[in-house]
C-alpha cells in the first residue's frame, strides 16, 4: 500500500531499524523501560496513564501502538487492564517516527501490537519481528476500518477521521484484547460499545452541523481529510498531497489559489504538526483567512483539545465557521 513518505525516507527505514535492533539485542534491551518510549499520558490518550507491565499473573496486558489514534482507542477499550506504549513521541509526525532501543524492547515484550500498515514504515519493520505468541492488529486489514479513499497523491489512510470507520476498528480492538485476556472479555466489549456510542454521537453531530454549509470546498494544508470530506459531502482540495513532506510547486500553489477564488473559499485550514507556510502563501494571495483543522494524529499543547473527541469537536466548530454553515 502506498505510504505518505518521500522515497528518501523509505530507503532509510530498513537500515535504521536494523541498526536499532542490533543495539537493542546487544544491550539486552535494558537501556529503558517501555513506559519511557512514549507511553500514553492523560494528555495523549484521554485516559489515565499506567506503568508498563506484563500480562503474567493477572497483571495488565502490555500493548504497543504505532501512534495516537491507535493508542487512544486501545486505552479506551482496555481501561485499567492494559498498559499502552505509543511509539510516536508527543509532537512528532507519526510518519516520521523512528524506533529507539526502548521501543524495540517494548515491542519484544508486548502481548498485542496495534498498527496501521503502510502509514509508518519504521513501525511496520518492527512489527514484522513479532513472534507467534504476539497478537498483531493491523487497522489496514480490519474490515470496515479502511475505505476506498484516494487523493491526487495516493491512498489516504486517515480512517479515524470518519467516526464510523474508527468505530469498526474499536470493535476489532475489543475482540483482540478479549482473545488474549478472556477473563475480562465482558469489560472489553462493554468499553468498546461505550466508545462506539461516543463515535455515533460524534458522527451525528458532524452530519447535522455540516449539512447546510454554504461552501462545500475545503482547502487544507495537505490531503489528510479525505475520509472526513467523503463522509460529510465536502470536496477536499489539498495544497500538498497525502504526503505532507512533498512541497507543492509554484504551479500547484497557483492552481489552489485559483480554486479558492473561483469557489469563493474564505478559509484555508492548517495543522498543528505541519509547517503552514504554503497555506499562508495561498491565503495571502487570495485574501482567505487561516484556521486550524487537526488530523488528530497526536496531541500536544497546541492541539485544540486534550483527546480525540475534543479535537474532533473543535474541528467541527472550525469547519462550521470556515465553511459558512448555518
Amino acid at each position: 500500500m502506498p505510504t505518505r513518505h518521500l522515497p528518501r525516507r523509505a530507503r532509510l527505514v530498513t537500515a535504521l531499524v536494523a541498526g536499532v535492533l542490533s543495539v537493542a539485542l546487544g544491550a539486552g534491551c535494558s537501556s529503558g523501560s517501555p513506559g519511557s518510549a512514549g507511553s500514553p499520558s492523560p494528555a495523549s490518550t484521554g485516559g489515565p496513564s499506567s506503568d508498563a507491565g506484563s500480562a503474567g499473573g493477572g497483571a495488565q496486558i502490555s500493548v504497543v501502538a504505532g501512534f495516537y489514534p491507535l493508542a487512544y482507542a486501545v486505552q479506551r477499550v482496555g481501561g485499567p487492564h492494559v498498559t499502552v506504549t505509543n511509539l510516536t513521541k508527543p509532537g512528532a509526525e507519526p510518519h516520521d517516527a523512528e524506533p529507539t532501543t526502548a521501543d524495540v524492547g517494548a515491542v519484544k515484550k508486548a502481548r498485542v501490537l496495534v498498527t496501521l500498515g503502510g502509514f509508518q514504515p519504521s513501525v511496520d519493520a518492527l512489527v514484522a519481528q513479532a513472534t507467534s505468541e504476539q497478537r498483531v492488529l493491523d487497522a489496514a486489514k480490519t474490515p470496515g476500518a479502511l475505505g476506498n479513499v484516494h487523493s491526487s497523491g495516493g491512498v489516504d489512510l486517515h480512517f479515524w477521521l470518519d467516526p464510523t470507520n474508527y468505530a469498526a476498528f474499536v470493535d476489532a480492538i475489543g475482540n483482540a484484547l478479549a482473545a488474549v485476556d478472556p477473563a475480562n472479555t465482558a469489560t472489553y466489549r462493554s468499553n468498546a460499545a461505550a466508545f462506539v456510542a461516543d463515535l455515533v454521537a460524534l458522527d451525528t453531530a458532524y452530519a447535522t452541523g455540516l449539512k447546510t454549509c454554504a461552501s462545500r470546498t475545503m482547502v487544507t494544508g495537505h490531503e489528510a481529510f479525505g475520509y472526513l470530506a467523503a463522509r460529510y459531502g465536502l470536496t477536499q482540495v489539498g495544497i500538498a498531497g497525502v504526503n505532507p513532506e512533498q512541497e507543492p510547486s509554484a504551479k500547484d500553489l497557483a492552481a489552489v489559489a485559483e480554486t479558492v477564488r473561483s469557489a469563493g473559499v474564505r478559509t484555508i485550514y492548517t495543522e498543528t504538526l505541519v509547517e503552514p507556510r504554503f497555506a499562508q502563501t495561498v491565503a495571502s494571495s487570495t485574501g482567505a483567512t487561516l484556521a486550524v483543522l487537526d488530523p488528530a494524529e497526536g496531541i500536544t499543547d497546541a492541539s485544540p483539545g486534550t483527546d480525540y473527541l475534543q479535537v474532533m469537536r473543535a474541528n467541527l466548530a472550525a469547519l462550521r465557521t470556515g465553511q459558512q454553515c448555518s
